[in-house]
């Protein structure tokens, strides 16, 4: 079964001209439980646009989407809110982690977020830490912790509520290669060993690598690609 789905997805702007910008341009997609997809194409292609689609943070112009099996049309803003918040995760090229709080306290958040008990909320927290390796850690702020500790606090939260789909855009773009290796392994993990599906957006061909497909977003629309011949 599908954990997210996208159905002749559109999405238009209206440009400084009074013309319009047609950035997707009727996107379908289907994403299973332990699969990756890794969505790559050239800047300014809409890559971006698309994940804030697939993960309820902007609405399609036409078309729709269903995340776990709920389709999210005709959600207002608190139901989309509390529908992200219980089935979707998200992982930004910026960690996002706020500043004040220790690397366990951000993790909570979510789950504080959800109406669940301070003591389930760390449990969860400090569970999902030492998943990601950072049990000696959780206690720092983001500004005491590395780029790639500071990166992997952010799929620990982004796992806070196990979520149907995590979304991640460029993940590893602020990293450098022995980080990005081991933020590309552990999302590697985590989409197996917690039957997640995952969407990618990326210009990192070591991680494309790592995905069960590769898909290229061209002209606002999606297709099969490999690595080899894609713009990443």
């Amino acid at each position: 079964m599908a954990v997210l789905e996208a159905h002749g997805v559109h999405k238009t702007y209206t440009g400084g001209d009074g013309g319009t910008i047609n950035v997707l341009s009727g996107v379908d997609l289907a994403v299973n439980r332990r699969e990756m997809v890794a969505i790559v194409g050239a800047s300014g292609a809409g890559k971006s646009t698309l994940l804030h689609v697939l993960g309820a943070l902007d609405k399609p112009t036409r078309g729709y989407v269903v995340i776990g099996g709920d389709p999210i049309n005709g959600l207002d803003e608190e139901q989309l809110a509390l529908l992200r918040n219980r089935s979707v995760g998200f992982v930004f090229q910026f960690h996002h982690l706020l500043r004040e709080f220790s690397a366990l306290e951000n993790v909570m958040m979510p789950i504080r977020i959800s109406g669940k008990s301070e003591a389930e909320a760390r449990s969860r927290g400090q569970e999902l830490l030492a998943r990601v390796g950072l049990s000696a850690r959780m206690h720092h702020r983001p500004s005491e912790l590395s780029g790639g500790e500071q990166q992997r606090t952010a799929v620990a939260r982004a796992l806070a509520m196990d979520p149907k789909v995590v979304l991640a855009d460029e993940p590893s773009g602020n990293l450098d290669l022995a980080n990005g290796e081991m933020l590309h392994e552990l999302l590697t993990e985590v989409v197996n060993d917690l039957e997640i599906g995952m969407v990618v957006v990326t210009h990192n061909r070591l991680l494309a690598n790592r995905a069960s497909r590769v898909l290229l977003l061209e002209g606002g629309t999606l297709s099969e690609t490999v690595v080899g011949d894609t713009i990443v």
